[in-house]
């Protein structure tokens, strides 16, 4: 990963031998889109991937190997959940705060997702369409949170920018700690 990666972390009560590292690429193109990279290091081999499939909505896609980012404009409570599964099925909630919300079934909030898989490297990108979620999300700074669930043949591992609690919890605001600030700033 480039030099301006962000390493994920496993929470300690998760942790798993056939992941290494987890590293995530996060930059805003034009100020409209939001791409981001995740890149797993480890026995990919070991890691169960979700079957290719038409891109479409998925169901508790984070009940498999999934990669996520919750973002927020600043100061404000309420977010958006975007899953990412390496199979190309995506889901997006509307949250208005803590884990208060539901899933958009709006098919024009479809990112576009990409995997790759090389030797011991998996790497998934995910571009998001920042003003279809408001003018605001594609002008303001962003705080987001960066997350994965792992499923491999010893387990689940759950990765962040910051875990806090004794159980992995990813809508936890305290996670949310990567600020990105519009293009031109």
């Amino acid at each position: 990963m480039s030099k301006n990666g962000i390493a994920l972390t496993p929470h300690p009560s998760t942790r798993s031998d056939a992941v290494r590292s987890i590293q995530v690429l996060a930059r805003r193109l034009l100020g409209t889109e939001l791409k981001l990279t995740y890149r797993v290091d480890g026995d990919i081999g070991r890691i169960i991937v979700p079957s290719p499939c038409a891109p479409r909505i998925g169901v508790e896609l984070w009940r498999h190997t999934c990669f996520e980012a919750l973002v927020a404009l600043e100061g404000q409570p309420s977010y958006y959940e975007f899953n990412f599964a390496p199979s190309g099925e995506w889901t997006v909630y509307a949250m208005r705060g803590y884990r208060d919300g539901a899933p958009m079934g709006d098919e024009s909030m479809r990112p576009e997702i990409a995997l790759r898989s090389v030797d011991a490297r998996l790497d998934l990108d995910a571009l998001v369409r920042l003003d279809r979620l408001s003018a605001k999300h594609a002008t303001e700074p962003l705080r987001i949170g960066l997350f994965a669930v792992i499923e491999a043949n010893d387990g689940f591992s759950y990765w962040a920018l910051r875990h806090r609690g004794e159980r992995p919890d990813f809508h936890d605001a305290a996670g949310f700690t990567l600020v990105i600030e519009p293009p031109g700033e």
